[in-house]
């Protein structure tokens, strides 16, 4: 019998997972998405601290996705407490989450998926072959980061924002200089688009039988919202956010450290694929115009259209992130003291929708404000079912396709997700 195929390490993903396949005879018959990340326990770790304590533990798990998971945080604390935030404040939240977005997706389109497209090795083969348009993503992922350090203090892990509000903000000089990064960054975007819109198409994969994204008041966001959208194909149920564990199911494989997670017991997917299938309000500008280009259409059936709906994100971002600072440089940012906070025995659950996908946050607290229970489940722990079934559809396809076609296939696939592979690990009772 034909030993597994094992992909030991997958590479340009961040953390560590591997795939296993398995044959009968010589046909591939079974695929597995093995994460072995080490066990985080971070919900643990977060048990009897004060909600103070939250927002900086847990925006570590994940350096890439901090400012998300900081402002996830900060959503639930303050609905536990029933704390309202000033309208200032949510939009500085949503410009500090834009500029989360534009660096991950930046770091994922051109770092992490463009080699395969272009059948080199890595990033830094593409310093030889195409070192302008190197150049262009590493300025691309420096405007996220220089949204996030002047909105949150610093490019990873923000500190800024805290419960209630914002600790500091930024002065007018700041925001003229970061409305003159925003401006290189659409030109690079431009750029970038007229050569990514040339890139050949891997073979379709039908889609995940459902999307989850988060509902958002202005029809884009990815921080204001209370709904989940639970969309499959024409099916469409708002559920709140407060809901989640009666309709997301988790169960814990033999195989993987991260639990797959499931609606009506089948595999669905997050993401900025199933945000734009999901959001009611059309793209325009740039966005709409990455949308022509790239050849989307909605309703949306491959997986690999998430690398592309990444790039319409890109794209609408950074019009996004121009209008909010320009909105700011006009009519001034308040120096507003945070909202005062009164801690109580209650709980609180919020989502956002991270570069990833879908982001949710829930904690328990006792009268003094400390964490008494605390459950976060990330987008690539929702995304891991998901994974798992598109690498058996591929299989299945090509079941005796050659070693190196069924590794690089596959390797594709899960880069395609996006995953966070750190990120998808949390605590199990047993």
């Amino acid at each position: 019998m034909r030993p597994p195929l094992r992909i030991e390490t997958l590479t340009r993903v961040e953390g560590h997972g591997s795939i296993t396949v398995e044959y009968d005879g010589d046909r591939a018959v079974d695929a597995r998405f093995d994460i072995s990340e080490g066990i985080r326990l971070f919900e643990s770790i977060l048990r009897r601290r004060s909600y103070e304590d939250i927002p900086p533990f847990i925006s570590r798990v994940c350096a890439i996705c901090s400012a998300a998971h900081t402002l996830t945080a900060l959503k639930a604390i303050e609905r536990a407490f029933e704390v309202r935030v000033s309208e200032q404040t949510e939009d500085l939240r949503e410009l500090l989450m834009t500029g989360g977005n534009i660096a991950s997706h930046a770091l994922h389109i051109f770092f992490l998926v463009l080699p395969d497209y272009l059948g080199v090795p890595g990033s830094l083969a593409l310093a030889e072959s195409h070192p302008e348009l190197l150049r262009v993503a590493l300025r691309l992922k420096a405007v996220g980061n220089a949204l996030q350090e002047t909105i949150g203090g610093r490019a990873v892990h923000p500190v800024r924002a805290v419960p209630g509000g914002f600790s500091s903000y930024p002065d007018f000089e700041d925001l003229v200089e970061l409305q003159a990064r925003i401006e290189e960054g659409l030109r690079d975007a431009r750029t970038a688009l007229d050569f990514l819109a040339g890139l050949p198409d891997p073979e379709p994969l039908a889609v995940s039988d459902a999307f989850l994204a988060l509902r958002s008041p202005s029809g884009r966001g990815y921080y204001a919202g209370d709904q989940i959208v639970v969309q499959r194909q024409a099916d469409v149920r708002l559920v709140p956010i407060g809901d989640y564990r009666r309709f997301i199911k988790e169960d814990s494989p033999t195989h993987s450290h991260a639990k797959h997670s499931s609606v009506d017991g089948r595999a669905f997917m997050v993401g900025a694929l199933a945000r734009l299938e999901t959001r009611a309000r059309p793209h325009d500008g740039l966005a709409e115009r990455a949308m022509n280009s790239l050849g989307l259409r909605r309703p949306f059936g491959n997986p690999f259209d998430n690398n592309k709906a990444q790039i319409v994100e890109l794209a609408g971002d950074l019009e996004r992130a121009r209008h909010l600072v320009r909105r700011f440089m006009d009519e001034g940012i308040e120096t507003e003291p945070p909202a005062a906070i009164r801690p109580r025995a209650a709980s609180g659950t919020a989502g956002v929708e991270a570069p990833r996908g879908l982001l949710v946050h829930s904690y328990q607290f006792d009268e003094a404000g400390v964490v008494t229970a605390a459950d976060v489940i990330t987008p690539t722990a929702m995304n891991a079912g998901s994974i798992e079934e598109k690498m058996r559809e591929a299989i299945a396809r090509t079941p005796r396709a050659p070693e190196g076609e069924m590794r690089a296939r596959l390797e594709m696939l899960v880069r395609a997700y996006d995953p966070c592979i750190s990120c998808s690990v949390h605590s199990i009772r047993i």
